[in-house]
Parts: structure tokens; sequence; C-alpha cells
């Protein structure tokens, strides 16, 4: 990419963010600076949805770690599987940014109508290809299966974290992106016009970057080791993307303590251990209800996080504005809304089924 072209890019994803002044690159030092080096490197832009979390270093590289490690880094699933992935959950999560980004990448790997027909959430349409049942089972894998029930697996035991992986990380990134980016990868000001003509783009420069994809793992030096909890069992065979979501939760409940108060932590915990993965409502009525146990100052950080975790779509500026009022502050809106997108993304992960049915195994 040429110097002009790489500021461009760099205007692009910058004018995309919004409720927060991300950090500008001349201005990275740091950790920030070296998630954005190696981001720009391996990745071939600073993708908005991580360079939304620089107000946070240490949650920006969280949601590093996890992208590079599941999508980016080499591993035995084929990446426009995992491109499947990530724009099957953003379909489910309606999530129209990251729908847009990675059918477009799908598109320049494997042709177009798989991924027309993955984007669109039609993923039962057509022959069965690997791409269509990878989306397939993203899909159906969104809702808390019954037990003995669950959507077919259609990966090895070796293949299973990158898939979990994927899936996990785009719930939790769509739930930020849907905070936190318009609804396109261009400005709101920006003719719609020309979408086909900025996916186009991205997706060769995403694609024309996995030349200078260093080895895997290359990420995890970033943030500290930590103990793979227990909702994360999904990724303990692969060591690496352990570490990558150990150290990223970590970093994110590190962040989150100082931020959530514990009356939101508590009604957080129990609304999620309660869902099983449906939407909530068309409007934003059904928050009152579990809202009305909060104390009223804690209500505006309460509303914030029930809508990023289970309804993400819904959130708008009066929501975003409220909770400022008393936290004004970049990285405290950061760092909430991580702690409840990954909190949910968790919960999604815990129910995974990882293993076939021919075993009797299945995720929690």
């Amino acid at each position: 990419m040429t110097p002009v072209s790489a500021r461009a890019m760099r205007g692009l994803a910058l004018a995309q963010i919004h409720h927060v002044t991300p950090v500008r690159p001349g201005e990275a030092d740091g950790l920030t600076a070296r998630v954005y080096r190696q981001m720009e490197r391996e990745f071939g832009v600073l993708a908005p949805p991580v360079v939304l979390h620089s107000p946070a270093p240490e949650v920006m590289t969280a949601a590093w770690l996890m992208l590079r490690e599941t999508l980016i880094a080499p591993g035995v699933v084929d990446r426009a599987v995992r491109e499947a992935v990530a724009a099957a959950v953003s379909a489910v999560n309606t999530c129209p940014y990251c729908v847009s980004v990675h059918s477009a990448t799908l598109r320049g790997l494997a042709g177009g109508q798989a991924a027309r027909t993955i984007a669109a959430g039609r993923v039962a349409e057509g022959a069965r290809t690997r791409l269509r049942e990878a989306a397939r089972w993203a899909t159906e894998a969104a809702l808390r299966p019954r037990a003995g029930e669950g959507p077919p697996v259609p990966f090895t035991s070796q293949e299973a974290p990158e898939y979990a992986g994927v899936a996990v990380l785009f719930h939790y990134l769509n739930r930020m992106v849907n905070t936190f980016l318009e609804d396109a990868p261009m400005p709101a000001s920006a003719p719609r016009a020309g979408l086909g003509m900025v996916e186009r783009v991205l997706s060769h420069v995403i694609r024309a970057s996995s030349r200078r994809i260093g080895e895997a793992g290359a990420s995890l030096d970033l943030l500290p080791p930590e103990p793979v909890p227990a909702d994360l069992a999904w990724a303990r065979s692969n060591g690496r993307i352990a570490q990558a979501f150990a150290r990223a939760a970590g970093a994110v409940d590190r962040a989150a303590r100082q931020v959530v108060a514990p009356s939101v932590v508590d009604l957080l915990e129990r609304e999620l251990k309660a869902w099983d993965g449906l939407p909530r409502g068309l409007s934003r009525s059904w928050v009152e209800s579990p809202l009305a146990q909060l104390p009223p100052a804690d209500r505006p950080a309460g509303r914030l996080a029930l809508l990023v975790a289970f309804a993400s779509y819904q959130i708008d500026a009066t929501v975003v504005d409220a909770y400022r009022k008393d936290r004004p502050d970049d990285a405290d809106l950061v760092v909430l809304a991580s702690w409840a997108a990954l909190s949910a993304a968790r919960r999604t992960g815990s129910w995974l089924p990882v293993r076939s049915a021919g075993n009797g195994e299945h995720g929690a």
C-alpha cells in the first residue's frame, strides 16, 4: 500500500467511529502503537472494530488477540471457512457492518453466490458445501440447545477451537460494532452508492495482506498469561487460541472491576444465566423490568450493559449520553461495553456444540 493510500485508509477507519475519540496513528505509543503496527501489517488496515477500543489500550489489545489468533493467523481451517462463520454470526446479530466486510472478503476468497446466501442468512439454500455447513452451524449454534439437541458439527476435534473461536469473537465484535460504528464500512456522510467499491477495496487489501501474516501466536506476548476459565473450555485443545481468549478475558475483567458497579455485574450475570440466545423484543421496553432491580444511580450503566449484551442494534445516542452524563471518560464507556459484549459472547461460547453427536459430547 502506498503512503497516500495508507493515510486514506486510516482516515476512513477513524471517520467511522462515534461516541469516542480513537487514538490517531501518529499519536499512538506503547501498547497501542504495537497493536496498530501489527494490525496494519497483517490485516491490511487499521480495522475500526479494533480501533474503536483504543481509548482503553489493554481492552483494545484483548480485541486484537482474539481477532488475530482466530480469524487471521495460520491455522488448520481455511480462511474462507472462517470468514463464512464470521459473516453468518454477524447476520444473526443484525450487524450490517460486519456482514458487509466479511461477506466481501468471503466473495474475494471463495466466489460470489455462497457469500451472498450466507450474508442474507439463507444458509440452508443450495448444495451442501463446507462454507454453507460452517455458516449453518454458526447460525444455529447461536441459540442455546436443548438437552441432546444441537446443530450438526461440520468439523473435526482439531478444527473445533478455530470454528468456535471465530464464532465467539464475532458474538463479541458485532456488539461493539453496533454500539460504536456506522452500519456500513464508510463514514455516515458518504453516499451509500459507493459501498460496493469500498467493499471491493477492503476485500483486496485484506486478502493482499495475508502474505505478511506472521506465525500463529505472535500476538500473545502483548498481554500476560492467564488461567483458562471454565466457560472457555471449548478452546483448551488449542493452547494458542485458549491463551488468546484467556488473556483477553483477563484484561477486560481487570478493566471492568475499576468501572462497572457490582449491582450491574450481578444483574447482567443473572440475565445471561437465563438467556437462550433469542432476541429480547422489537423495542427497548424489555429492558425496564430488570433495570428496576438497580439503584437509580446505576440504571444508565445497567441499561447500556443490557442493551450491549442482548440487543446492541437498539443502542442509540440517548442511551450512550445518559451513561456519559456521570462518566464522561471515553475509556469507561469502552470498558463497560466491552465487558458486557464479552460476557454475552462467552455465554454463547459456553453452549456451542463443538464435538460430534456420535461421540455423545457437546458444549455445556
